[in-house]
């Protein structure tokens, strides 16, 4: 397993990331038990979870997840210094999660506290912002029109984003939480953090986790050239596109308890012709280069410039295996050209 540095945090993480958001759904506590297992036994030591889990979100699957977690946790404690543990507070819109409120510095300061109760540990290494309170581009919104930067009041919003950064820096004072950062954010969010924190020394932001996948890859290169040039760490969520690019729902196929059987939030906006024939050709990619379509996959994303820690998820044990075996395959040249081609003819499926 590789190691690569969470932004200016002084932590390591593997690059591999454990994501957790079926767990409460689609797995058991047995379920999570076994792959925290493997997972630590292969190396991985970034575990990434939220209060609003498990997926899909609803008011009786809120805080699931970080249950199960705190369990395993109770029941291990030995292990909590092996693991850069993450979660998330979630953003507006939610009616069950603070009356579909913002977030705000107090409600980051509650919102921790009922973390720490569930997850049964006395810290968080890295406290996210599950999504901003503007509409941001993510989610089947970056498209030119979807969404009108204009209208969003910018001093309005630097003025929550400085309170919120005063919750988190209260926070980290009282050793609740170790390090913050963003998710479904955009350059203008991390420039925004980065600016409050160095002008009322205040707690930087070390990381952004963003859709990233060969069929998503909109963060190529601003943001990500961004990251790396401001030391952000750049946490991909989805490099499987919620799975279609494992192949398993190629012209319209459904396995049995697979995660596009069941309600999407926002819909199921991957699911497009285009979609449907990149996947196919990428299909054709990995059989040319005797690999599986998941493994072309996941090397692929792991070989970005600029990506610190792709984070992964599985309900199956074989598919965790075979997910984090994918990260000790280096691409070959060839095998890269081939995936670029593809990416040409389909740079933006959905």
């Amino acid at each position: 397993m590789q190691y690569l540095p969470l932004g200016t945090s002084g932590l390591s993480v593997s690059k591999v990331c454990l994501g957790t958001m079926t767990w409460g759904v689609q797995n058991t506590q047995a379920d999570a038990d076994q792959q925290l297992a493997y997972a630590l036994n292969k190396g991985v030591n970034f575990v990434d979870t939220a209060e609003m889990y498990a997926i899909p979100p609803t008011a009786e699957t809120y805080g699931k997840t970080e249950s199960i977690i705190g369990d395993w946790l109770s029941r291990n404690s030995a292990r909590r210094k092996d693991i850069i543990l993450a979660t998330k507070i979630a953003g507006n819109g939610l009616p069950w999660i603070r009356n579909r409120g913002d977030i705000t510095g107090q409600a980051v300061i509650q919102a921790v506290d009922n973390s720490l109760k569930r997850l049964q540990t006395d810290y968080i290494d890295l406290y996210q912002l599950h999504w901003p309170n503007r509409t941001s581009p993510h989610f089947a919104k970056h498209m030119p029109g979807k969404i009108r930067f204009s209208d969003v009041d910018t001093a309005a919003h630097e003025a929550q984003m400085l309170d919120i950064l005063q919750g988190i820096d209260t926070c980290i004072k009282a050793g609740k939480i170790r390090h913050f950062g963003l998710s479904d954010d955009t350059t203008w969010g991390i420039k925004t953090y980065l600016e409050l924190s160095k002008t009322h020394d205040l707690p930087r932001v070390v990381s952004i986790q963003n859709e990233f996948s060969l069929l998503h890859a909109k963060d190529w290169p601003y943001l990500i050239e961004h990251c790396v040039h401001e030391q952000i760490a750049y946490l991909p969520w989805s490099p499987l596109a919620a799975g279609a690019l494992s192949g398993k729902y190629i012209d319209g196929a459904r396995p049995e308890g697979s995660r596009w059987t069941f309600m999407q939030r926002n819909g199921n906006f991957r699911d497009t012709e285009n979609s449907n024939a990149a996947i196919k050709a990428y299909a054709q990619v990995a059989q040319d280069h005797g690999l599986s379509l998941t493994t072309l996959a996941l090397a692929w994303c792991n070989q970005v410039d600029g990506v610190t820690s792709s984070i992964i998820g599985a309900t199956k044990m074989s598919q965790l295996q075979e997910d984090i075996d994918a990260f000790s395959v280096t691409l070959s040249e060839q095998a890269l050209a081939d995936v670029a081609a593809v990416f040409k003819q389909y740079p933006v499926p959905f």
